[in-house]
């Protein structure tokens, strides 16, 4: 089968074009033929990704895309060489974005199956703000409630998008939940205890995450020995405040700032290193680090918002505070840290999410790209 892949980069660290990537690979390794269209941007950095690549059997081709507004909100023209390619499938990567509405008009004319993966889309009006909640309600109540209704099937990655898809008039028998995967080693390679006076977070490190509210718990703690180790690419202006703010909480000797970690080896081992995970957004939609650092039986401690509710079971397979109260943090941190038995609430949670496994996740995804191509 001919599978053609549509993202807004194929270059840099952005979570949609780790989706995009893994199941290019994977499908392409199942025997299908599968190409990546997308822009010529890079996430992330300044400059111009090449125009072709390739990572193992897959092709990629990069357009010149011009920005529309934001960071990933673009164009790109890619109908003429989609319409050389002829696929049997198209997956759609991104929920308003204009290459999911030209995927349709491609697909009309191929006459092939047209699957959108939304990669929830469906946040908070506060994170938002009024002028873009405005657009995005306007949106979806003229021109996405019509859109939807063409694809042939729409992916979500989590289960709390259905009911705003079915809010949207999407019948539910034309949703599929198939989330994002992780590694199988993160499951197959042995697990070190972690060292039990080291807290990490591995991410992003933007305003979204609030990882001041994570120093400012480390500063409440009575037990001054314990230690914060945030991982990641930091927003220049953000990554300096915090600094500035883990000086002004006398605890500078106690936060370390490290740089991001892309080799799935380095990764798990830093993983490894420490017992407590913390994820302190203020919104997650599938948070891949909290899965990660669950797989790999770390205790998280993560705030409420509709990603973590879905992952976490409070007290049974990790703990959930209040966005933004960082004693409510600092005492889970306590507790977490005199309480007996907690290893069995980390087998809870590593059995919890082996579904994430890419293993299990493509097998499910190949059935339903052949269930919609069969009709």
């Amino acid at each position: 089968m001919k599978i053609l892949e549509l993202t807004n980069y194929s270059s840099g660290i952005c979570g949609v074009w780790a989706r995009a990537r893994e199941e290019a690979v994977r499908l392409a390794e199942r025997g299908h033929i599968v190409k990546v269209f997308s822009s010529d941007f890079i996430k992330g950095k300044e400059g111009r990704a090449s125009k072709k690549d390739k990572i193992g059997k897959v092709e990629i081709r990069r357009f010149p895309g011009q920005r529309l507004g934001g960071e990933s909100f673009m164009s790109w023209n890619f109908e003429e060489e989609a319409l050389k390619f002829k696929p049997d499938v198209i997956i759609a990567h991104s929920y308003r974005h204009f290459h999911t509405t030209k995927a349709l008009e491609v697909g009309d004319k191929i006459g092939c199956k047209v699957i959108l993966v939304t990669h929830a889309p469906f946040v908070e009006k506060e994170i938002r703000g009024k002028i873009n909640s405005a657009i995005v309600k306007l949106y979806d109540s003229f021109f996405g409630r019509k859109a939807l209704q063409r694809f042939d099937k729409i992916i979500t990655i989590t289960k709390w998008e259905v009911s705003y898809l079915k809010a949207l008039g999407v019948s539910e028998e034309k949703i599929a939940y198939i989330p994002n995967g992780i590694p199988e080693e993160f499951f197959d390679w042995k697990v070190n205890a972690g060292d039990e006076k080291k807290i990490f977070f591995l991410g992003r490190v933007s305003r979204i995450k609030q990882i001041e509210t994570a120093i400012e718990a480390i500063s409440l703690l009575k037990d001054k020995e314990i230690k914060l180790e945030i991982i990641g690419p930091a927003e220049a202006e953000y990554g300096d405040s915090l600094i500035k703010l883990a000086e002004r909480f006398h605890v500078e000797n106690r936060v370390s700032f490290l740089p991001p970690v892309y080799n799935l080896k380095d990764k798990i081992k830093a993983i490894d290193s420490a017992k407590l995970f913390v994820l302190p957004s203020k919104r997650e939609s599938m948070p891949q680090s909290l899965i990660e650092a669950m797989a790999r039986e770390r205790v998280v401690i993560a705030s409420r918002n509709k990603g973590t509710d879905e992952l976490v079971s409070n007290g049974e397979t990790g703990f959930l505070f209040e966005s933004g109260n960082s004693r409510e943090l600092a005492s889970i941190i306590e507790i977490v840290l005199r309480e007996k038995g907690i290893d069995k609430i980390c087998k809870r949670t590593r059995e919890s999410v082996k579904r994430f496994s890419w293993a299990k996740v493509i097998i499910e995804l190949d059935k339903e790209i052949k269930r919609v191509v069969k009709g």
